[in-house]
């Protein structure tokens, strides 16, 4: 079962690039960010013309994450747990269901920009920084009631988080952003810290490995880019692992995303 995770930056604009990415790479679930579109404008029959199913949890012109599935999709739910008056569609669950069952969490975690730092230089955490932690701990907490279930899950998503200097070109160039902050990244760490395994990094330990490249100043064509597209692995979903990889090719072709897919092969 091949999954993978690939913020599109707008549906309306990168369908054709995402349809071209599909039929190459042909993964059996496609967790998508960033549609920006709300779900009766998905163009859900493009997709399911070529085997999808199509789940999306969408928001008018931001935010917006969907599910593309090959296999069969049951107990859809959509929204992180936690905040009842939270409106940002960034969170979309469902079961795969293979030769066994996996659970999909898609997630697009608040960026957290713009910082406002106190007199010391600390962070403060309020505003769209605040909202990121406080989005990071609810879920550190549905991670933990899926992991006491005992079975395979992944959350799969653009987590904005660079986890380590070695995840981006010019980490001195990130030290003050949301993306890299010390709290950003030690949530990060609880995270992981529960029991996760983080696909790419657990098979991949090259440095110069990137899932985004900016738009401005040549950074694609000078590899200045940052690694913040990841998939966590529940311990049982990691002993499925066989591989992973990041499309990276995808990136220098007509109308690319600022983000290229990552994906892990399971044995499921």
């Amino acid at each position: 079962m091949k999954i993978a995770t690939f913020n599109i930056n707008g549906i309306k604009a990168r369908h054709p690039a995402l349809i071209d990415w599909l039929r190459e790479a042909q993964p059996d679930v496609a967790l998508l960010q960033e549609i920006k579109s709300v779900d009766e404008a998905f163009p859900r029959e493009l997709f399911e013309d070529l085997g999808y199913q199509v789940e999306t949890h969408g928001q008018k012109s931001f935010n917006g994450v969907a599910i593309l599935s090959k296999l069969p999709l049951e107990d859809v739910t959509r929204g992180l747990p936690g905040d009842d008056a939270d409106e940002q569609a960034r969170w979309i669950e469902a079961t795969v269901v293979g030769s066994r069952a996996v659970r999909l969490c898609g997630l697009y975690l608040p960026n957290g920009n713009p910082v406002e730092f106190d007199d010391t230089g600390a962070p403060i955490r309020e505003g769209k920084y605040g909202y990121k932690l406080d989005w990071m701990e609810r879920m550190q907490t549905r991670a933990a009631e899926l992991l006491a279930l005992e079975e395979p899950f992944l959350m799969a998503g653009d987590y904005n988080i660079i986890p380590q200097d070695e995840d981006a070109a010019k980490p001195e160039a990130w030290q003050k952003d949301a993306l890299a902050l010390p709290q950003s990244r030690a949530a990060f760490r609880r995270l992981l810290n529960m029991g996760f395994t983080e696909a790419f990094r657990a098979r991949d330990a090259e440095p110069g490995q990137y899932s985004f490249w900016d738009y401005q100043a040549g950074a694609w064509p000078r590899n200045n880019g940052i690694r913040i597209d990841h998939l966590l692995l529940s311990p049982q979903a990691a002993d499925l692992m066989r591989a992973v990889g990041i499309d990276k090719e995808i990136r220098g072709r007509d109308k690319p995303s600022d983000h290229v897919p990552v994906w892990v092969e399971l044995a499921a």
